[in-house]
Formats: C-alpha cells, structure tokens, sequence
C-alpha cells in the first residue's frame, strides 16, 4: 500500500526542471528530459503532469513510478516486439537505444470514452462517425467496450494540438510507408492484448494507450517512449465497471481522468492563460493512484528514497553507471 504520510511530506519534493553536470541535455519534453552522454541517450522522467498540452502540476513520485512501469511494460512484451530500453540506472533514469521516432502517435482504444478534443467520445457526441478512418456504428453509449480494439492515430507537431488521422493520410503523406504502417498496426493491436490480459488478472481494465514506435539504424521497427504507464493509459477497476456502465455512472478509474475533469470544471484549460493551481488533495490523491497501481499491476513494492535529493541521487547515480 502507498504510503501517504510520505506522499504529503514530499508535496513540494518534485523533480520538474533537471540540469545534470558532464551530460549534454537535448531535448525539454512535456515530462521528459531526454540527455546523451558518449553517443548514449539518457531518458529522465520528471514528475510533471500534463494534460491538454499543458502543464497541470507536479506530482510526487511520478516520474519514478511511470519510468519503473515503462521497464515491466518493456519486459513483458519485449517478445512481441523489440524496444528501446538498455537499463534503469535509476529510478527516474532509462538509458535507451537511438531511435527514429515516426511523427505518428499510435492510440489504441478498446472502449469508446475520454474528455479531451482528440478524444473518441467527445468527437462521437458531435455527431462524427468516421473517426480517424474508423466507421463507429449508431448508438454507442459513453465507456461503452468496441467490438474489438480500433487504432485512431494522431500527428505529433511541434507546437499546437495532436490531430487526428486516419491509416490512409498517414501512408498519403509519406508519414509512414504502408508496410511499416501495417507492421506498426500488428504490433500495437498485440502489445495492447498483451497489456489488457496482464492488468485484467490484476483486477484492471486497459481502456485505451498510446505508443510511439520508431526504427533503429539498421531499419528495425522498435517500441520507445512509455507503455502502459498511468500516463499513456487509463485504466478502470474491472469490478465495479459492469454496473456502474448499466447505470450510467463513470467508471472508478486509476489513471489522471479526474485531474483532468477537475481542470475542465474550473477553467478551460485550452484556452485560459494562466491555469489555477491543482488542489493539494488532488496531487495526493493523483500520487497514491501512481503509486498503488505500479504496485499492483507489476507486484512490486515501490520505493521512495525519501531522504535523498531527487536531482542529487540522479547525479550520482549516473557517474556511478558511466564509470562503472
């Protein structure tokens, strides 16, 4: 079980800009810092929260939590497809192979849900169909499970938005080529199996995901980035799903939803300029559902490292590895 008196100890105790001596920083993300060190890459993950393309909070522990989940999604699934991770040199820290990222994020979603504008319920509510090539038939209710796992890709730009697209503008910009695209198709549809499977034996629902995968140097197609975290999923508590569905309750979930409900609910998050500070019983909260359901869906007990400097730690155990 989380610990919440060491959760609300460290409200304030979270890592969200990194500088590391002696390693060449390339790359700012929205949570991850992304260094390189003698022609390795370094991946950090900071404890920022996002969510409508913006910054919401800084939550304890999270970006621990989703790198060590990211490891164990690796893990089991590194059989159906090859990825980018080499090592964990610590908590926070992946050290991974060079990878060509496609400019495609591959969503897969086995259930019909979601509030943001990319989302496949809040586009099925105005009255869309063909979503991201995918013809959705009449009368879908919200949360409502697909008859089987459809894949509604979005474009990753630079700034701005993530926007739909569909199989056929991918392969019509060139973005992807029609093989690799398939290839692509084949292996998120079974990773996602994989990661439904896994978190249903632990008492979850995998709702939906994204994956990035690019290609190494010598053409391979690799899974990069994160799997299955908190993060990239949301997950539901499989129990309760079927009843509160009937009666046309929101599913209890285990994922950021509610943080971003509660932004939605207290501002427009899209447009406003300045954001009002999330709630300390809601970082909390978004901290322990971290927490517990790393816990729970990897059979981990997760540790804290409470009594160490964030930045500090990760310093040392850097040159402790690259001089090993």
């Amino acid at each position: 079980m989380p610990d919440r008196a060491i959760i609300q100890a460290h409200l304030k105790n979270t890592l969200t800009e990194t500088n590391f001596e002696g390693y060449q920083k390339l790359h700012a993300g929205k949570v991850r810092d992304t260094y390189k060190k003698n022609d390795q890459r370094l991946i950090v993950t900071t404890d920022r929260q996002s969510a409508f393309d913006r910054i919401l909070a800084a939550i304890p522990f999270k970006g621990a939590v989703l790198n060590q989940c990211s490891a164990f999604w690796f893990e089991q699934t590194k059989d159906i497809v090859p990825n980018h991770l080499i090592a964990t040199p610590d908590p926070n820290v992946s050290l991974v192979k060079p990878v060509k990222i496609f400019p495609v994020e591959v969503v897969v979603r086995g259930y019909i849900t979601g509030t943001t504008g990319t989302s496949a319920w809040v586009n099925y509510e105005k009255g869309e169909r063909n979503f991201c090539g995918v013809q959705l038939p009449e009368g879908l209710k919200k949360n409502q499970a697909f008859d089987a796992p459809i894949i509604t890709p979005t474009t990753k730009p630079e700034t701005g938005h993530d926007e739909k697209i569909s199989r056929e503008e991918i392969i019509a910009q060139g973005l992807v080529s029609e093989e690799k695209w398939g290839q692509i198709e084949d292996y998120a549809l079974k990773v996602f199996k994989r990661g439904q499977e896994i978190a249903a034996e632990k008492g979850f629902i995998l709702v939906d995901t994204k994956y990035e995968f690019g290609e190494d140097e010598a053409g391979n197609i690799i899974l990069a980035d994160e799997v299955h975290t908190p993060d990239s999923s949301r997950y539901w508590i499989a129990a309760t799903y079927p009843e509160r569905f009937e009666r046309g309750e929101e599913p209890e979930n285990f994922d950021k939803e509610f943080l971003r409900l509660w932004f939605k609910q207290n501002c427009d998050p899209y447009n406003d300029p300045k954001l009002p500070p999330a709630p300390d019983e809601l970082v909390e909260e978004l901290s322990y559902r971290y927490i517990d359901i790393f816990e729970k869906l990897t059979g981990q007990s997760f540790e804290y490292h409470a009594d160490e400097d964030i930045h500090e730690r990760i310093q040392k155990n850097l040159d402790e590895y690259f001089n090993s």
